[in-house]
């Protein structure tokens, strides 16, 4: 890039940033040299600044709207139906109606392991990664079926370039990369107090991931939306990283949420107690939603209906069939913005690094089960939580790497 581009780019720049209120940007332009300066425009004209538009939000008066009970396909009646689902499935499945959708944009930092959270290593006598029980898992699909399933990856901006070379080095373990798809979630700019983008660095906005809600978005943008239509595919199972018995493409699972005529499914498990703290499904205004525990009162906690059962007793493991055409219908405007109250770091007036010791800003996320309600009817699919449910989020105690291998070994799974 040359300095008189450069500089012709840096007046646009500047002019805009100027009538949006966010000259700050460019506070220490000056001091850079040309190649900092021109990373410093690359980066701030990247950024998506239709989210500040919607800052004002995180003062109107909120709160969640009626919550009601969502019933649940329970264990029985899954049974009962399992021939005529799992045909319905593996026949979607054959005929490639059915995608694969990873969501890998975090880092391992609460395992202690600074690297993506995908390639870290929860093996005892061997390595076994995380993306390897995964793609390990799918294999075991795509053999039942005779055919390679498209898998999508979501990673991020920290960690994409670490992603890929892992698994290429690798060698994806044994899935074919023709039908592997990266594509990265979008960023969104972080806000001090009164709205302003912060400078992570004198060349550097201060940004983050814009949440799990995010992905179909991202998967669009980055043209893969172009392959959906192409290849014919109709429903994305999409899930977490994070989850080591993670039951991807469940043929069963895809069939009861076809056969209801769904535009969604969740799978769901039992919860351990009233008290678990993980997101159970529900109704809010009627429609679709997850309500997280710290949001259940007592009352809610305990209720139990006719059968002696606590009515808001299944929780998610973020495992999710969605349907492609009710997916393109609905933009991120429709979808509830939410508002993280965060440490960030950042450069002060003076350029000095400064990392708060209390929230100093704002951070923006879309979270994935506000799409549920706007799709259209949920099934809420419930899997026995022992086979299918072995998050990996903290180092030790619950839901962590001891918990999850020692699933892991109750599976049969070597490690």
């Amino acid at each position: 890039m040359s300095k008189k581009t450069s500089k012709e780019e840096y007046n646009v720049l500047k002019s805009r940033l100027a009538s949006i209120g966010q000259p700050q940007l460019l506070r220490f332009y000056d001091e850079l040299d040309a190649e900092e300066q021109a990373l410093l425009l690359d980066r701030i004209s990247g950024l998506d600044f239709s989210y500040l538009e919607r800052f004002s939000e995180k003062n109107v008066p909120g709160g969640r709207g009626t919550i009601t009970p969502l019933s649940a396909m329970e264990l029985p009646e899954i049974a009962l139906h399992a021939e005529a689902f799992t045909s319905a499935g593996e026949e979607a499945l054959r005929s490639g109606r059915v995608a694969a959708v990873c969501l890998a944009g975090g880092m391992g930092t609460r395992l202690g392991f600074d690297g993506p959270k995908g390639c870290f290593n929860i093996g005892v006598t061997h390595p076994v990664y995380i993306f390897q029980r995964l793609i390990e898992n799918l294999l075991l699909r795509v053999r039942e079926l005779g055919r390679w399933i498209h898998f999508f990856i979501m990673t991020s901006e920290v960690n994409d370039e670490k992603t890929r070379s892992f698994l290429g080095e690798h060698a994806y373990f044994g899935y074919d990369p023709a039908y592997i798809h990266f594509f990265r979630q979008e960023m969104a700019p972080a806000v001090d107090e009164a709205g302003k983008v912060l400078l992570e660095s004198k060349t550097a906005p201060a940004v983050s991931p814009n949440g799990n809600g995010g992905w179909f978005r991202s998967l669009v943008r980055a043209g893969l939306n172009e392959l959906l239509i192409r290849e014919g595919i109709d429903y994305l199972n999409v899930f977490s990283v994070d989850n080591v018995l993670q039951d991807i493409c469940d043929p069963c699972f895809i069939g009861a949420v076809l056969s209801g005529n769904y535009a969604s499914g969740s799978k769901v498990v039992r919860k351990n107690s009233p008290d678990e703290k993980i997101g159970v499904m529900c109704l809010e205004d009627g429609l679709a939603s997850v309500v997280e525990y710290s949001e259940l009162s007592e009352e809610m906690r305990l209720l139990e209906d006719s059968k002696g059962d606590r009515v808001y007793n299944f929780g998610v493991i973020l495992n999710y069939l969605f349907r492609v055409p009710e997916l393109l219908t609905v933009t991120e405007e429709q979808l509830p913005l939410h508002f993280a109250h965060k440490k960030i770091p950042y450069v002060d007036e003076q350029g000095i690094s400064v990392k708060p010791e209390e929230p100093n800003g704002w951070k923006f996320e879309y979270f994935i089960f506000d799409i549920l309600g706007r799709l259209g009817p949920c099934l809420p699919y419930e899997v026995v939580r022992e086979r299918c449910f072995a998050p990996v989020k903290n180092r030790s105690g619950v839901d962590s790497v001891e918990s999850a291998r020692a699933l892991c070994l109750q599976n049969g799974i070597e490690l």
